[in-house]
């Protein structure tokens, strides 16, 4: 075998959760080149990663019809599908060679949303993931994510505020859906119980609740939100002492890095497989969620708004226990 082609399309938070499967793929069969199919918005990510020896990116300039012409050329031996959908499923189709792929359990998940009957297999998307290279000889390792910062890609924490260079946390304001997004008025009341500063990121559509934030917070929180590239945005969460985030790509970035964690969940939940992974340091995070209402998980993504209105599952958070996890955390960990 000399050629293996991984698909996985979207998002940051799925293509960090697959680093596991790229590493041990390359460090297991060393002979191989990876090569990896992808969005083009998403490239960037495979393009930083040393086991990857080539990335093919498709886009609306740029269809798949295309790339599947030149994917065609390389003969690969073998395809790992980390996404099965219909198009993963189209590629497969025209090379017509062997390939794998890894339990999705939508049936499980659909049960779980819509009844709230759990039978989820409890083992992260990782493991799943690795279900679709197990014919190759290929296990887990256990050390957990990589995420790889290109050199060129800096942030001097010398340019930070005076008072931030002894130490700060990172918060992360952004999410894919508005109900797995902590409040505004929460991080406010949480930020206001730390001993020290936050850093606050997220991308443009985040600037406003931003801004919010920072009215109340005064010195005590600076605005990154839309100002940053994501790996930027990744070095500010290294550096951090501790990192509060939504259920989203970040987080899987802080997971990566082996940073304290204090994971505030919304609409979905841990049981679907994505909470931080770090299978050898799970003493470095907390998830924080509202295991009392019957609604939840009311979806296995999220919503633009509350189905029910009252948003409790974020809402009733308690700031001061996430406070207090944050704080915990940075002092048991180092």
């Amino acid at each position: 075998m000399k050629k293996i082609l991984v698909m996985r399309f979207s998002s940051i938070g799925d293509i960090v959760l697959t680093s596991p499967v790229i590493r041990c793929l390359k460090q297991q069969l060393p002979e191989i080149e990876i090569h990896v199919l992808t969005k083009e918005s998403n490239r960037q990510l495979f393009d930083s990663n040393p086991h990857i020896y080539k990335v093919y990116s498709f886009s609306e300039k740029r269809n798949l019809s295309e790339i599947i012409g030149l994917l065609k050329q390389e003969k690969y031996d073998h395809v790992v599908d980390l996404h099965r959908n219909l198009r993963s499923l189209r590629v497969k189709m025209a090379l017509s060679i062997p390939s794998t792929s890894f339990p999705k359990l939508n049936f499980r998940k659909y049960l779980l949303v819509q009844f709230k009957w759990d039978i989820m297999p409890e083992i992260h998307i990782v493991d799943r993931y690795f279900e679709a290279v197990k014919s190759l000889g290929v296990k887990n390792d256990n050390e957990g994510l990589d995420f790889f910062i290109p050199e060129h890609e800096i942030f001097d924490p010398e340019l930070l505020p005076t008072h931030f260079r002894n130490g700060y946390h990172a918060v992360v304001l952004g999410g894919q859906h508005k109900t797995k997004i902590l409040p505004a008025e929460k991080v406010i009341e949480v930020a206001g119980k730390l001993d020290k500063p936050v850093i606050l990121l997220g991308g443009a559509e985040d600037v406003e609740r931003a801004e919010q934030i920072l009215q109340s917070l005064g010195e005590k929180a600076l605005n990154k939100c839309g100002k940053l590239s994501l790996f930027q945005s990744a070095l500010i969460v290294k550096n951090a002492l501790s990192v509060l985030t939504n259920d989203t790509g970040l987080m899987h970035i802080a997971a990566a890095f082996r940073k304290n964690i204090v994971s505030v969940w919304g609409n979905t939940v841990p049981e679907l497989g994505m909470y931080p992974y770090m299978p050898n340091h799970s003493e470095r995070f907390v998830i924080i969620e509202n295991k009392t209402l019957k609604c939840r998980p009311c979806s296995k993504i999220g919503f633009k708004e509350c189905p029910k209105g009252h948003f409790k599952c974020m809402n009733d958070h308690d700031t001061k226990e996430i406070a207090s996890q944050l704080f915990l955390l940075g002092k048991q960990n180092g």
